[in-house]
């Protein structure tokens, strides 16, 4: 399983435990994409949007971590 695909992995677990009662389309409603890209994003569709993945993630209350993606490690002699 590469990357992409343990991200929408994670976004589909995440989405069923903190949102139970939602379908596929609430959920998607909820982040304001069509339930076919919320399909394509839970598969780890690379053809979607990062912005996307970023609106899940506030939704789903994750976006802290979110931001973290890229950050270089700080060394001893970091300000």
């Amino acid at each position: 399983m590469n990357s992409l695909e343990s991200l929408g992995k994670n976004l589909r677990s995440a989405r069923r435990q903190l949102f139970p009662n939602d379908t596929l389309d609430d959920f998607a409603l909820r982040i304001g994409v069509s339930r076919a890209t919320l399909q394509r994003m839970e598969k780890g569709d690379l053809s979607v949007s990062l912005e996307k993945y970023y609106r899940a993630a506030e939704v789903l209350g994750l976006a802290a971590p979110f931001l973290t993606l890229l950050s270089p490690p700080k060394s001893l002699f970091d300000d």
